[in-house]
């Protein structure tokens, strides 16, 4: 199994889900927020790159869905000055196994990646804030220090 260094925002229900689903699959987790930590572009890159920059975006996030900012008219040195900013505008969770990232939780590519329970394996994508999916509040507000 693998060692995961999962960044979250803290208090996100749809991350604890995550976490929990790979710890099912025997994954040793190594939790981070996303929020405190000392990101330069060079670090989000590493997680990013691969992906076109309208994907760099939590669609969650209000800025985002409130239509503020609108990642598919941003180029790449604009949208990393937002996410570096503002971290909760970066798309989570973002993960770290042995130098290989991902960034998102479809648990298809997960599975092919590190390995889920058969069950886990077959959910599909299980990104987006999990409590703004129903009638539920939103997930809680970053606290003092947290962006």
């Amino acid at each position: 199994m693998a060692t995961v260094t999962f960044y979250e925002k803290p208090g996100c229900a749809g991350n604890r889900q995550q976490k929990a689903l790979l710890e099912a699959a025997g994954h040793r987790l190594v939790v981070r927020s996303l929020l405190a930590e000392p990101w330069t572009a060079e670090r989000l890159l590493a997680f990013l790159a691969p992906l076109p920059v309208s994907e760099w975006f939590n669609p969650s996030a209000p800025a985002v869905r409130d239509g503020h900012i609108v990642p598919e008219r941003l180029d790449a040195p604009a949208a990393m000055a937002l996410l570096l900013a503002d971290p909760l505008l970066i798309r989570r969770p973002l993960m770290a196994v042995d130098g290989t990232h991902m960034v998102g939780f479809d648990s298809f590519a997960v599975d092919a990646w590190i390995g889920l329970e058969p069950a886990a394996a077959t959910r599909g994508n299980l990104e987006g804030c999990a409590r703004g999916r129903g009638a539920h509040a939103p997930c809680p507000a970053p606290t003092a220090g947290e962006h």
